[in-house]
């Protein structure tokens, strides 16, 4: 039982992780938390099974489709909404944006598609096997497969290309990244999009492995990826990966050994401990304000 539920938590983590690198990115850079991240991820989800079904592709092409999808739609996001009230004084007009971008987005896909759930086809041949008295899926193993490769080729990218240490110096200090040289809003857009595939393609396992897409799962599936950043340490990229397979065992085992009902409070449950005992986080560094 324990490591049969381990291992469904560590598939929902997965997906919980990818969501939270978004989080993670865009706030290590310019401080706002994106909460219209997980209409992105609601939006990914959508593009793939739009691919899958009118155009008959298979599950790896339809995932990276959604990814560029999302990646374009991320940076319309950050042009549109965010950028313009860059450098306010006030946090609060960039955060109100960020709920409106994440209603409008809900509310699209309503008048688009209608506020039914759709399934996406079964286009993957599903197996499973057993690992002494643990039952594992061949989806299991592809998504956890898949999030692993790409958790890996992030933090490859973060630390071995230009762009990646052009996002780890803006990071660190965002004006004197712009005196030495580099171009902030660039950084700053492809982080977005570089985010918002991730959440592509947690969008797409999802719907896989669930069987089940809607207008309004990203709502949900933010906020807990959200919480699983926080957990991690808002800003820190293993955090971020860390929270999310956290979140996702911990919420597992709460349903397995106290009740389904629990399923949501806990990762809010976790939340609220986290900001009481060590608010930055498992991996993340106390911030000290400059007087």
């Amino acid at each position: 039982m324990f490591w049969q539920q381990l291992i469904n938590g560590l598939t929902l983590g997965s997906t919980y992780a990818l969501i939270a690198l978004g989080y993670t990115m865009v706030y290590g850079i310019i401080q706002l938390i994106n909460f219209a991240h997980g209409e992105i991820y609601m939006f990914g989800a959508f593009a793939g099974l739009f691919l899958v079904t009118r155009f008959g592709v298979n599950v790896f092409v339809a995932m990276l489709g959604a990814m560029i999808f999302c990646m374009l739609l991320g940076m319309l996001v950050e042009r549109i909404a965010y950028r313009p009230l860059r450098g306010r004084s006030s946090r609060l007009s960039a955060l109100i944006s960020a709920i409106g971008v994440s209603i409008f987005l809900s509310t699209l896909m309503v008048l688009i598609r209608g506020p039914q759930t759709d399934r996406y086809p079964d286009t993957i041949e599903i197996s499973s096997f057993s690992l002494g008295p643990v039952q594992v899926s061949s989806l299991q193993v592809i998504i956890l497969l898949v999030a692993a490769l790409l958790m890996l080729g992030l933090q490859v990218f973060i630390h071995k290309t230009k762009m990646g240490k052009a996002m780890r110096a803006c990071s660190e200090d965002l004006d004197a990244s712009s005196l030495m040289g580099v171009n902030v809003n660039r950084v700053i857009s492809f982080t977005f999009a570089l985010g918002s595939a991730l959440a592509a393609a947690g969008g797409v396992m999802v719907g896989l492995y669930y069987n089940a897409v809607w207008p309004y799962m990203g709502l949900m599936a933010g906020l807990k990826a959200f919480a699983a950043a926080v957990l991690g340490g808002i800003g820190s990229i293993p955090g971020a990966m860390l929270g999310g397979l956290c979140s996702g065992v911990l919420e597992i085992f709460g349903v397995a050994y106290l009740a389904s009902s629990y399923r949501d409070a806990i990762a809010f449950g976790i939340l609220i401990v986290v900001l009481l005992v060590r608010p930055q986080g498992i991996l993340g560094k106390p911030i000290s304000k400059k007087v």
